[in-house]
């Protein structure tokens, strides 16, 4: 899952940043609301954790032209305005979470795990595809009962590639999810998590689609 982290105090800020890449997540980092807008309309992410204090740009202004444009990202507010006005001026901009600092880290990464199951449309937990069985809450992954070890960068690929199967995901947007702006990865890193996680569950559990990128087939 790629987040955009959007906090201009950089203590706050690389502290989340840290811990959300403790729990798997490709985090990208800014700091001021202009910046923050661009990257949101012209790249993909999965979910955008916004302050609304930011230079250059308010967050509720930054979170009022993302929804202009049509997007329907989900956002959760992550500021120290806490008053019952600023609450519903968020969420009447289009946020889709609100939480108030100072927070609890763990309440943060529940409530994203929260808005990434709604936003796949799924209320359940688990992730359940041709014998594999995929719990994004504790990030634990079995393949006909018995418990698979993977990596976080192949836990990310595979958690992708199935929510839900049956899309054709193009190898630019699977490094763009796997390592963000910040992290080098060889020409080759790619296809080597591809052929890691053939061999831990099934060699056709992902098709290569040449020229374009990689898929899971939709059972039926």
């Amino acid at each position: 899952m790629r987040l955009l982290l959007i906090e201009d105090d950089v203590a706050l800020g690389e502290g989340i940043h840290q811990a959300l890449g403790r729990e798997g997540y490709t985090v990208d980092w800014l700091q001021d609301g202009a910046s923050a807008l661009h990257s949101l309309l012209s790249e993909t992410f999965d979910l955008a954790v916004l302050d609304l204090g930011l230079p250059r740009m308010d967050g509720l202004e930054v979170l009022r032209r993302l929804r202009d444009s049509g997007s329907n990202l989900p956002v959760l507010i992550l500021t120290a305005r806490d008053d019952t006005e600023d609450r519903i001026a968020g969420l009447d901009a289009g946020a889709d979470d609100y939480l108030i600092k100072p927070f609890d880290l763990a309440e943060l990464k529940a409530r994203l795990r929260a808005l990434l199951r709604r936003s796949a449309g799924r209320a359940q937990m688990l992730i359940e595809h041709a014998g594999i069985s995929l719990n994004p809450g504790t990030q634990q992954v079995s393949y006909h009962g018995e418990p698979v070890a993977l990596t976080p960068k192949e836990y990310q690929l595979l958690h992708e590639l199935l929510s839900p199967p049956g899309r054709v995901m193009t190898r630019d947007h699977l490094m763009q999810l796997l390592y963000g702006w910040n992290e080098e990865a060889e020409s080759n890193t790619l296809e080597v998590h591809i052929h890691h996680l053939r061999k831990k569950f099934s060699t056709d559990l992902i098709r290569t689609i040449r020229g374009v990128g990689y898929l899971v087939e939709e059972r039926r």
